[in-house]
Formats: structure tokens, sequence, C-alpha cells
């Protein structure tokens, strides 16, 4: 039996008297181990034939049309669609918050705490490739692992950043038309999946953690344009993280106004007893999600920026960066964009003549709208294309990952192919449908990177630190 930090227990018997027994057992009958669910890459294919063609037991979610619980041994980083970026793991609740931000292809979008980038990837399949996504992550370990999760996902208009809010914020008012902050919490629906989230939980870390989430959507409410929707979310349960949060949010913040969840379809409604009261907010108006709603716990509030939305002067675009010092000998630009123009005509007709920007031997393949000039820590812009070196285009990785599926020279394998697997280890493979040359690997028409045929041979150039070894 999971036995609750006592800190935590003792304030939600409280708070929920006899309803604590209802709403913390999960709607399956009480279970050890974690809710587990996928959310369906929209960039790659529909909810329906992910189901169809998944080859597991799925269970439509309540809390996201492109959801699906899953079994408990379910071991996504095995299927092959996971890498190909079909779906991203995700426990079941989790993946209610990015949906009501109600973003539309077009839209400029900051995921303020994207990694790992779970929400981030929801976001971008929303933009269907349009737009901007600005995905930040202030820890730089964690920043990686979401440029590449989005990276794996195929994203093609992400940026991905590493730094504070503030400085964000400074650079970039009033720029977004939507802003997520899914704020880092407590965890105190972490509890069934990591044991640690228990013994490192208590009233200090609610406090640190909430006084961290407070000056976090302060820079949101700076980002976001006049019109524009801010989404608060968290996975844990405590009053001054949740409730609490978004009612001193609209205190701090008049500018705001908050939005009726109530007709969404899924949870409950939020707990009058854990908000003070201030003006224009209602716990009601939240969301929450229980362990006894089929989830391991959520919490959701939206709010709108008053004020009329204004044509925006374009600023200079960021310039990419990467390309060597000054003084230094260098390729020119414009040979590295012959020779990019050259291997996309062979390989990618229909980005040949797609704008391009060049930094010292790097092309980059930008978003269709253009981050303004500033001094950010950017570990990613748009889809790096690939590198001229010694006189020849050699693509990257993420340039197949992104547009492996308009490659006019594939591998085609299929979930049942002994070959996948194989090419997943790190193997050469057999060709059976590729010509000499670069060729996109693709798994039921999904990419899993790239290779070089010759001979009848497929060379693996599938990343040494993406194989599926075991």
């Amino acid at each position: 039996m999971l036995r609750l930090p006592e800190f935590f227990e003792q304030r939600e018997r409280a708070l929920l008297g006899e309803r604590f027994a209802e709403l913390f057992t999960p709607a399956d009958a009480i279970r050890e181990s974690p809710a587990r669910g996928v959310t369906v890459n929209t960039l790659r294919t529909t909810p329906q034939a992910f189901a169809e063609g998944m080859g597991t037991a799925l269970t439509p979610s309540p809390f996201c049309r492109q959801a699906f619980a899953v079994a408990a041994d379910f071991r996504p980083g095995r299927h092959p669609w996971h890498h190909a970026g079909v779906f991203y793991a995700q426990e079941p609740s989790a993946a209610s918050a990015a949906p009501l931000l109600d973003v539309r292809p077009g839209m400029r979008v900051c995921d303020l705490c994207a990694a790992p980038g779970g929400k981030s990837s929801q976001l971008a399949a929303a933009l269907q490739g349009q737009g901007i996504l600005l995905a930040n992550e202030y820890v730089a370990a964690r920043a990686e692992i979401l440029r590449q999760n989005l990276e794996r996902m195929g994203v093609p208009n992400a940026v991905v950043t590493n730094e504070t809010p503030d400085r964000l914020a400074a650079a970039l008012p009033g720029w977004f038309d939507r802003v997520l902050v899914d704020a880092p919490c407590s965890g105190e629906g972490m509890f069934r999946k990591e044991a640690a989230a228990i013994g490192q939980h208590g009233p200090a870390l609610v406090a640190q953690c909430a006084a961290t989430a407070a000056g976090i959507l302060d820079a949101a409410a700076a980002l976001l344009a006049p019109g524009g929707v801010l989404v608060l979310s968290t996975c844990t349960f405590a009053p001054d993280e949740d409730e609490g949060q978004a009612a001193a949010f609209l205190a701090r913040h008049p500018e705001f106004v908050q939005e009726d969840l109530s007709g969404v379809g899924f949870g409950r409604p939020g707990e009058a007893n854990r908000a003070p009261e201030v003006p224009g907010f209602s716990a009601g108006f939240c969301r929450r999600i229980w362990p006894a709603d089929g989830g391991e716990g959520h919490f959701i509030a939206r709010f709108r920026k008053q004020g009329e939305s204004s044509a925006r002067e374009e600023p200079a675009p960021e310039k990419p960066r990467g390309g060597r010092k000054s003084g230094r000998p260098d390729k020119t630009a414009a040979q590295v964009r012959d020779a990019w123009r050259t291997f996309a005509a062979g390989w990618f007709p229909d980005l040949a003549d797609a704008p391009a920007e060049i930094a010292g031997d790097l092309v980059v393949l930008p978003p269709p709208v253009a981050l303004p000039a500033a001094k950010l820590h950017i570990l990613r812009a748009g889809v790096p294309a690939g590198k001229l070196q010694k006189g020849r285009f050699v693509p990257s990785h993420a340039l197949f990952m992104a547009y492996g599926s308009v490659c006019c020279n594939a591998e085609r394998l299929t979930l049942s192919d002994p070959r996948t697997a194989a090419w997943l280890r790190g193997e050469e493979i057999d060709a059976g449908t590729a010509e000499n040359g670069w060729c996109a690997v693709l798994v039921d028409g999904f990419p899993l990177g790239c290779g070089k045929v010759s001979g009848g041979r497929v060379k693996n150039h599938y990343p040494k630190a993406l194989r599926n070894l075991g």
C-alpha cells in the first residue's frame, strides 16, 4: 500500500474531510503503479489511424482527444513508433492542459517551463508547422532533453531556449498569443510514479515551489499580448500552488480575467476552501483531476489578458549561430547554400527553394515566424538541415525526422519487418525500396532517420545515443 507523506495526508484530510478516501482512490481501484498513457503526435498521424496500427491495447483518454491510456507493462521506448515520434509517453491527466490553451495554426506560442516536452509536442501539433513555438527550459540538462524530444517529434517551427523567464519577458514583451506555464511544483501527483517525490515532500518544498511559480507567472503575463490566453497547470494538489496561486495571480494582475473551465468535460471544479477571496476569482472555474478521475492528479486554470490585439511590428530576426569567429578562413555562404540546394534538389525537391539560413558550415531551415533579435541562449531554432563537409553536403538526423516522409528516396519498413529492430540497434540493413545515395528510413511511413545506400545495403546513420540496444 502506498504510504503518503504525513504533512500531505494531514492537510488533504483537513481540506477534504470524508471525501479524502474517495478522491484519492484511483478509478480502477487502488493501484500501486501510476496510470500510464500516450499522446498521439498529429504531425504524424490521426488518433484513429494510430489506434488501428499500434498493435497494443489502448483505451481512449477522457482528458484529451489525442491521448490513450495504456497497460502498466507497456514499454514505449521499445516501440518503433516511439522512435519515429508518432507518440509521446505521458501520464493521462498530463495531456489535459495543452489543449485548453486553444492554439491554432499561425499563432505565436510560448511554453515557458517546457521540459521534457510532452505539452510542447501537443502545442506544436496544434500549430501544424505554422507560426512559432518557443519552448523554454531553465535547467540546461532538461533543456537538452526537450530539444531531443521535439526533434524526435519532427517539429519544424520550434525555438528551444535555455533561459530564465524574466530574461525572456524582457526580450519579448507582449509578443505571444498563447503562454503555457506548466509550473515546477511539489509533485504531489507523482507519488505513485516517483518514490523520491514522497521523500522530498514537505511544507518547505511547497512554499518554495509556490514562490517560484509566482515569479514565472509574472513573466508569463509580460510575455502575453493583449487578448492572449495564459494557462497555469500543475501536477500537485497543494492550495498554495493551485487555487491560491491562481487567485494571487489575479490579485497582482488586474489586466487579466479568469475563464470558466467547467465545460471541458473532464475532472472536477476547484475547491473554494483552497484560496482566499479575490475579486474576479472563482475556484469553480478551475479544473482539478483527482486519482479517482483516472489520472494521477492535475490542476488547471485559464486567464485572458484584456485589451485588443494590435498589429505588431516585426523586429529583425535572430541571426543563426554556430559559425566561426571573424578573421578565420571559412567557406562562403554562397558555397554552403549552393551545396544545400543541390542536395535538396536531389532528395528533397520541395525544400530546395525554401528559406534557409547559413551559419558557418551549417544550414538551418528557420521557423515561418522569425524570433526577434535578442541575446538569448538558443539551443535550436527551426530545423538544422546539415553541414558542408569536405566539399559535400552532409544531412542531419533532424532534417529526416522533420521531413523524411517527403524524401524522394526511402527505405520502407513495417512494424513486423525484422529489419526495423535491426535498424534501431544501429545495424546495416538490406535495401529493398531505396536506390543508391541518401535515403529516409521509414517505418509504416514514419521517419526513423536516414541512411546511405550502396551495393544493396543501407548504411546506418541513426544516432548512437538513440539506438535501441536492449
